[in-house]
C-alpha cells in the first residue's frame, strides 16, 4: 500500500509539472531561462519555508546540510535552467516527452550506485514507456518547430541531474523529513539563482511583466514549484526512485492539454500513441509484486 500510495502522489506531482511546462512555454517569450527559474523557485521557496517552519519539521542534520544543499543547487538551479532553455526550442508536449526518459536514467543511476535492485518486470515497463516516448518524438519531428531536436536533446541531458537527485535524496529524507529536506534544497537552489540573476541583471526582466505574465508566474511558483515538489519528495519517501520517476511519463498529457489552450500547440496522433505505450509501461513497472520490490537504503 505504501508503494502504491507513493506512486499515486507522484502521478499528481507529475501532472502539475506538466501544466508547469505549458506555462513555461507561455512565458518563454517574455523571459530568459534564468529569470524563469528564479521566478519558479523564488516563489516556491517563499511558499514552502513558512509551512516547514509552522509544522516544525525535522531539518537535515548539520552533517547532511552540504549534501542537501548540493543536491538542491544541481536540481533547482542547474536542471531547471536547462529545462527552461529546452522548452524555448520545442513544444511543451515534446519537451515533456523528452523529460519522460527520467525513469530509464533513474533506473540506470540507481543500479550503478547500488541503491536499487533491477527486475525484469520493472526494466520491461520502463523500456516500453521510453520506447513510446522515442517513437512519438521521431514520428512527429516533421511537424515540430525548426530545431526542436536541440531542445529535446538538452532536456534528455538535463534529466541526468534529476536522476541523481531522485536516487541520492531518499537517505537524506529518511534522516530528516520530506518537507525539511525540500525546504533546505529548494532554498539553496533559489539563493544561487537569485545571486546569479542579480549579478547578470536578469531579475530586472520581471519589471516588464504584465498582469497575465505575473498570474502565470504565480501559478508556476505555487503549483508547479511548491506543491508539485512537496508531493514529489513525499512520493520519494514512500516509493522507490524508479517507480516515482516512472510517473514522469504522465507529464506530457497535462503539458499537451494545457499548451493547446495557452499557445495553440496541436495534440497530435503520434503523441497520443506514444502515451498509450507510456501508460502500459507505468502499469507493468508498478504492478510488480511485493516480493520483487526493490531494495532501498
Amino acid at each position: 500500500m505504501g508503494e502504491w500510495f507513493g506512486v499515486l502522489i507522484a502521478i499528481v506531482s507529475s501532472s502539475l509539472g506538466g501544466t508547469a511546462a505549458a506555462v513555461t512555454r507561455y512565458l518563454v517569450g517574455s523571459a530568459d531561462p534564468l529569470t524563469l527559474a528564479i521566478l519558479r523557485w523564488g516563489i516556491g521557496f517563499v511558499c514552502v519555508a513558512p509551512v516547514a517552519l509552522a509544522l516544525r519539521v525535522r531539518w537535515p542534520t548539520r552533517a547532511d546540510w552540504p549534501g542537501v544543499a548540493l543536491l538542491g543547487f544541481a536540481f533547482y538551479g542547474l536542471f531547471f535552467i536547462f529545462y527552461n532553455l529546452a522548452i524555448g526550442y520545442t513544444t511543451a508536449a515534446r519537451a515533456s516527452l523528452a523529460l519522460s526518459t527520467l525513469p530509464l536514467q533513474t533506473m540506470i543511476v540507481a543500479a550503478l550506485l547500488g541503491i536499487e535492485r533491477l527486475s525484469w518486470r520493472k526494466t520491461t515497463g520502463v523500456l516500453i514507456a521510453v520506447i513510446g516516448v522515442c517513437a512519438a518524438l521521431a514520428s512527429g519531428l516533421a511537424g515540430a518547430p525548426q530545431g526542436a531536436w536541440r531542445g529535446e536533446l538538452i532536456m534528455v541531458g538535463a534529466v541526468l541531474c534529476m536522476s541523481f537527485y531522485n536516487v541520492l535524496s531518499r537517505p537524506f529524507i529518511q534522516r530528516s523529513s520530506a518537507l525539511g529536506f525540500l525546504a533546505v534544497g529548494m532554498g539553496s537552489g533559489a539563493l544561487a539563482l537569485v545571486v546569479a540573476g542579480l549579478l547578470t541583471g536578469r531579475v530586472a526582466v520581471l519589471a516588464s511583466f504584465g498582469q497575465a505574465q505575473w498570474l502565470a508566474g504565480l501559478y508556476l511558483g505555487v503549483a508547479g514549484g511548491a506543491l508539485a515538489f512537496i508531493l514529489w519528495v513525499l512520493a520519494l519517501q514512500r516509493a522507490s526512485p524508479t517507480r516515482v520517476a516512472n510517473t514522469m511519463t504522465v507529464n506530457p498529457i497535462a503539458a499537451a492539454l494545457l499548451a493547446q489552450q495557452l499557445v495553440g500547440e496541436p495534440l497530435t496522433l503520434d503523441l497520443l500513441l506514444g502515451l498509450v505505450a507510456v501508460f502500459a509501461g507505468i502499469w507493468i513497472a508498478t504492478a510488480e509484486g511485493a516480493k520483487a520490490a526493490p531494495r532501498a537504503t
